[in-house]
């Protein structure tokens, strides 16, 4: 027997291992299928439903207060959400930031991204811990009413993200230029108007303050789309390739990204800096491998140490994927590696400026211990010309 309709769930999620979650649903309803995972920012939930990095997984916030301080069009990653949905402890409140043009709720349901509130979101947590990131089908009806037996054939039947290039599916339609800066008070983005170093970009789906920072870094920045050929990249004189960030199989995505690098590598001497996904292409390129992890890294809390100076950095991180430090072949350098479970968190080529790192440097918000890697490769650049 149902509930009375005032007393029901209105969302409902699904654990292909048969664990179901209710709560209340908000922003837009029906039904979706994805990986589920979660993540311990403490804020930037606009940003991280956003980056494209999330394509194909719904994204469980371990932090409660989510949706107070609304949304604006200028914390975008990307011009629409890119995660298939959210999990969250409490329902959003009514935004109270003075930046806020919109509520949670109704910018999620008018770019059709369902959610759920009133969820347990320590347990569902710990779940993905231990066994692993569920696949799982997450549904929204405002009628309260679920077959739940459907949603699980859903959940199990979902092929997951191994094997699966999405970043063809994130990445530009054609090429385009970039010249935006970082955010700054009062101005806002400013453009860049005065750039020195030539710098093309490959978009596995990078976050747009990726390419700010570069222009910050006095980039003049070209984006091209992640089938780019070598002769595309070079058809734009480079001073310094840079490898984005992206969704994914790694393995999948470098079918045709990493010939491409290959031959960057092998026939010039250009500066090649890599970031999360952008990393494992150039590892990938170098001749190591990658592996899918547990449950990933995801949150703006994670301690990176880096071998060369012994100093440790907090990072933000947002991967399923990792590469496999014991593959690295010789002449590369494993330079970062996590805290929290030893992970490879960068590597570089022995005598070349080739470098790259798994965590995000230019998180926003979140911390900016990293950000000299953008100085560093404009450096790697100038001094390449001098």
């Amino acid at each position: 027997m149902q509930p009375p309709a005032s007393d029901r769930p209105t969302a409902c999620l699904a654990l292909a291992d048969g664990t179901i979650f209710y709560g209340i649903g908000f922003g837009a309803t029906g039904q979706t299928v994805a990986e589920l995972c979660f993540n311990t920012a403490m804020t930037g939930y606009q940003e991280i439903m956003t980056d494209p990095s999330y394509a194909g997984q719904i994204v469980t916030f371990t932090f409660p207060h989510v949706g107070n301080v609304g949304v604006n069009p200028e914390d975008d990653e990307t011009a629409d959400p890119v995660a298939e949905g959210m999990i969250v402890k409490w329902m959003p409140t009514d935004p109270s930031n003075w930046r806020s043009v919109q509520h949670l709720d109704a910018w999620l349901r008018a770019r059709d991204r369902i959610a759920l509130g009133g969820v347990d979101t320590r347990r569902l947590t710990r779940a993905i811990r231990q066994s692993g990131a569920p696949h799982v089908a997450l549904s929204h009806n405002p009628e309260g009413v679920f077959d739940v037996e459907a949603l699980l054939a859903s959940a199990r039947k979902f092929s997951g993200l191994e094997g699966l290039d999405l970043a063809k599916e994130v990445t530009c339609a054609q090429s385009y230029r970039w010249n935006e800066m970082r955010w700054a008070w009062p101005d806002g983005y400013a453009p860049q108007t005065a750039p020195k170093h030539k710098v093309v970009a490959i978009d596995y789906g990078a976050k747009r303050n990726i390419l700010r920072c570069l222009a910050s870094a006095g980039c003049d920045v070209t984006v091209l789309p992640a089938t780019a050929t070598y002769d595309d990249v070079m058809a734009h004189d480079p001073d310094g390739v840079f490898l984005s960030n992206g969704p994914g199989d790694p393995a999948a995505t470098g079918a045709y990204a990493v010939p491409m690098i290959q031959q960057v590598l092998n026939e010039t001497e250009l500066p090649v800096f890599g970031i999360c996904l952008g990393h494992q292409m150039l590892a990938l390129a170098l001749g190591a491998q990658t592996i899918k992890m547990n449950h990933g890294h995801h949150g703006a809390n994670h301690p990176v140490k880096d071998h060369d100076t012994g100093k440790v950095e907090i990072t933000s991180m947002n991967h399923g994927f990792a590469v496999d430090a014991q593959t690295l072949p010789g002449g590369v350098v494993e330079t970062h590696t996590s805290l929290f479970d030893g992970s490879n968190c960068g590597i570089r080529m022995e005598g070349r400026p080739v470098w790259s790192v798994q965590h995000h440097p230019e998180a926003s918000p979140g911390p900016q211990d990293s950000y000299y890697l953008f100085e560093r490769f404009a450096r790697a650049m100038a001094e390449r010309v001098a």
